[in-house]
């Protein structure tokens, strides 16, 4: 009896046993099937996401030859004086480009931001060219940002000053002569003569109102009388005409430039009979250089995705500058940041919780987006190590890292084959787009390019340049190369002070 007891207890007791192994194995199957769909929905979102962008980001061949087209439509209501042109297509006044046949000692100043620079060159003529060059840069004390205008310009000639001081044997005045700048100033001037100009408003932090509205050379004459120091300033300049000066001294071909870096601009040489708002008499030269301030760009023919829109719109300056927000090295990261937030609410791409640092705006700055697409490694080390020091997620699978390498890459292209668009537009303004109908052969095309955006991200210029070529076609590109010109504008200065010397020679 006892026995069977036993047996029986035990017979219950193995049949409850394998009950609670089979509920346990449906649970962990249902529980891995749980997590299986879950992890096939997120990347199902995932997916939705990356299309989404893929398709907002898109610019065929045929969309960017329409962009083309709606800017040189700008340029020329810029250049008519079109109160409502998008393109203000600014008249520089300097209608005489470096030769290389410069010679004599000429000084620079580039003023535009918390650090200046000043600098001089022995110039050789043809034959030696650059005989010598140096530069020194200075700080602004944050107060003078905010001060008054005799204290800013008093601390800049004082420093000039101190820097003509060391001229040194090297360098070499003729008797009698008078020192010479060019003035590189890169806020917004109303340029009223090759050395004059009055300033519209301060930007990059400055805010000193006792200049807005003055001539900027008048302030820097003044101050440079107050130091006693004898120099006339020749050349005030915007640091895109610079470049196109520096250009052109090295490559006599050279007919535009433009700056990728943090911002973006571009100048080129027009023919002065093209400008229908010049009033005074027609230079020499027949030419005149624009500087278009195409950051200012926008049409509807832009494909401006969801991300540009709130960026923009929480912007200092919501509905300017949208070109420049599309392409430039301010923003880039930015835009890379605000699609990589929507994968992490969306798709939980980062894990469950959000990582509070994504959540910052400009935390992914362009550089380091440049070095997370560069990342060639099979594991993508760089790019998992720049996402745990900015976004702060220490563990990423590489499925995450791919995926961010791949919204870099489509951020990256969006904006450098908008900026190849943009070139595209000038040479198509300027007639260098396509070969003569005549028959003849196309002449020569430079276009200078400086800016760290186009110097350091090299996946982004390799990109500007091959998008270049195929809108220009086989033919054409052949004769178009883009040069690196870098800090094409400190020394473009000291050569337009030199072509625009107040002696009236230049060799």
């Amino acid at each position: 009896m006892g026995k069977a007891v036993v047996v029986g207890t035990a017979v219950v007791v193995c049949a409850a046993v394998g009950v609670a192994v089979v509920l346990a194995r449906r649970r962990r199957k249902r529980d891995a099937e749980l997590l299986e769909s879950a992890e096939a929905e997120r990347k199902r979102r995932a997916a939705a996401v990356i299309e989404e962008v893929e398709s907002s980001l898109a610019t065929p061949t045929a969309l960017l030859r329409s962009i083309a087209d709606a800017m040189v439509t700008e340029m020329e209501r810029g250049l008519r004086g079109d109160i409502h042109a998008q393109l203000k297509m600014l008249i520089s006044y300097v209608d005489n480009l470096p030769t290389g046949d410069e010679h004599g000692l000429f000084y620079a100043l580039d003023l535009g931001g918390t650090n200046f620079r000043v600098l001089r060159v022995q110039l050789g003529g043809r034959e030696k060219r650059v005989v010598k060059q140096q530069y020194e840069e200075v700080s602004i004390p944050p107060h003078l940002m905010v001060g008054t205008s005799m204290e800013l310009f008093d601390f800049i000639a004082a420093a000039l000053a101190k820097f003509v001081d060391t001229e040194g044997e090297d360098f070499h005045l003729p008797e009698g002569r008078q020192r010479e700048l060019g003035f590189t100033f890169s806020f917004p001037v109303n340029q009223t003569s090759i050395s004059s100009g009055t300033l519209i408003k301060w930007t990059k932090g400055f805010s000193i109102n006792g200049t807005v509205g003055e001539d900027v050379v008048s302030e820097l004459s003044r101050a440079m009388e107050r130091q006693g120091l004898d120099m006339k300033v020749t050349a005030l300049v915007n640091d895109t005409v610079g470049t196109l000066a520096g250009g052109r001294y090295m490559d006599n071909d050279v007919v535009a430039a433009v700056i990728l870096g943090t911002g973006t601009n571009a100048a080129y040489v027009e023919h002065a009979n093209a400008i229908p708002k010049w009033t005074g008499l027609l230079p020499k030269s027949g030419n005149m250089v624009i500087n278009t301030e195409w950051g200012s760009f926008k049409s509807d023919k832009l494909p401006l995705s969801e991300y540009d829109k709130a960026m923009d719109f929480e912007s200092l300056n919501p509905g300017e500058q949208i070109y420049e927000k599309m392409i430039s090295g301010m923003y880039l990261g930015e835009i890379v940041r605000r699609i990589l937030l929507k994968l992490a609410h969306d798709a939980s791409l980062f894990g469950d919780v959000v990582p509070p640092k994504l959540e910052q705006p400009f935390i992914l700055r362009t550089p380091d987006m440049s070095a997370m697409h560069h990342d060639s490694s099979h594991d993508l080390k760089t790019l998992g190590a720049k996402l745990k020091d900015i976004v702060g997620v220490a563990d990423t699978t590489l499925e995450v890292r791919y995926i961010t390498r791949h919204i870099c890459d489509l951020v990256a292209e969006r904006g450098a084959r908008l900026a190849a668009a943009g070139i595209y537009s000038i040479l198509k303004k300027i007639g260098r787009d396509k070969v003569p109908s005549s028959g003849g052969k196309m002449p020569r095309t430079v276009v200078a390019l400086d800016g760290g955006l186009y110097e350091h991200y090299k996946k982004f210029s390799s990109c500007v340049e091959s998008t270049l070529t195929d809108l220009l076609g086989e033919e054409a590109s052949s004769s178009v190369a883009a040069k690196l010109a870098n800090d094409g504008s400190g020394i473009g200065a000291a050569l337009l002070a030199a072509s625009h010397s107040q002696y009236g020679e230049s060799h």
